[in-house]
């Protein structure tokens, strides 16, 4: 099975800077296949980006015998529903975060996944950079100290009401978006899994949230905050911090940092200085670590049991803060 087939769910405005382009640079990879519900809309992506075969229906494409794995890029409430038929069908698949629309749901996938013994990886294409390994080594390699505190946030610009992330009835608002990043990086940086001690949030619309904060208690005392936003005060801010007894971590744009980062350790002996890191994309390397768990068989963090504590983090968020966790849609 060599080079893995791919095809795509969907002509989503993700999957050039996610999979199409990262597949030019992964020689066990190509894009073979899309499907959209709008046949000219696929056909205009498939002649745009050089994908050889256009299917005019999502249950098409997971039925081709040609294709090898799906790229579940679809609005959030169908992950499950579609991540679940495509391992029905024979197919490996990655899917976009978040994973599902609640938690569980991701215990359906999971359940589907070890019947199937297929691959299903979360997209958290971030956790597979070497930034985040940096961050990780930092925190617990005793440069800061005993850790206190951790805070993650992600606040960006959504401004258009019709855009789909605003919509409840397809598991839409700013946790899911946006929130799902800061409270997996939390996660990844404690490697813990914190209990959600209070939250607030603020609504554009009945039951979905355009900002949530959450503070959170991790074990050994370490407390957490998470913070996203899509309509904030603030336009633009993406980061981390870590604070221990005897340094504090601080990082710009943890998310996608081939575009630009920044990171600073100050610690009682000033500040330290790492080498620099792999000029490389975070969708790169996530589609090797992808192509390598199919293929050879090789382990990833961002599994299913991992998506289920993501999203059991979600819903407790959302719940702390007077709001329903999303459904799958219809």
């Amino acid at each position: 099975m060599a080079p893995l087939r791919i095809g795509i769910l969907g002509a989503a405005r993700i999957a050039p800077a996610a999979l199409i382009k990262p597949a030019r640079l992964v020689d066990d990879v190509t894009v073979t296949a899309v499907a959209a519900r709008d046949k000219e809309k696929a056909d205009k992506f498939a002649s745009k980006h050089g994908i050889g075969r256009v299917h005019d229906s999502y249950e098409a494409l997971i039925a081709d015998p040609d294709i090898d794995a799906i790229y579940n890029p679809l609005p959030n409430g169908l992950h499950g529903k579609w991540t679940i038929a495509a391992l029905e069908a024979g197919k490996h698949v990655l899917c976009e975060k978040p994973f599902t629309a609640n938690a569980d749901e991701a215990v359906d996938v999971a359940k589907v996944e070890a019947r199937t013994g297929l691959v299903v990886m979360e997209a958290f294409h971030y956790r597979y950079h070497p930034l985040t390994e940096r961050l990780i080594e930092i925190t617990h390699d005793g440069t800061l100290g005993t850790i206190e505190h951790i805070h993650t946030w992600m606040i960006i610009p959504l401004l258009p009401r019709n855009d789909i992330r605003w919509q409840l009835s397809l598991a839409g608002g700013s946790t899911m978006d946006v929130g799902c990043y800061t409270i997996h990086l939390l996660r990844t940086l404690a490697q813990a899994e914190p209990e959600v001690a209070s939250g607030s949030a603020r609504e554009r619309s009945p039951g979905v949230d355009r900002w949530l904060r959450a503070d959170m208690t991790l074990p050994d005392g370490v407390s957490g905050r998470i913070t996203n936003g899509m309509l904030a005060a603030r336009f633009l801010s993406l980061g981390a911090e870590v604070k221990g007894d005897k340094g504090v971590l601080r990082v710009m744009n943890p998310y996608a940092p081939q575009h630009f980062f920044r990171l600073s350790v100050r610690t009682q002996g000033g500040r330290q200085k790492y080498a620099r890191l792999p000029k490389v994309t975070t969708y790169e390397c996530q589609l090797r670590a992808f192509a390598d768990a199919v293929l050879r068989g090789e382990p990833f963090p961002t599994t299913t049991a991992d998506a289920i504590a993501n999203m059991r983090v979600i819903d407790a968020a959302y719940r702390a803060a007077g709001m329903e966790p999303r459904q799958p849609s219809s």
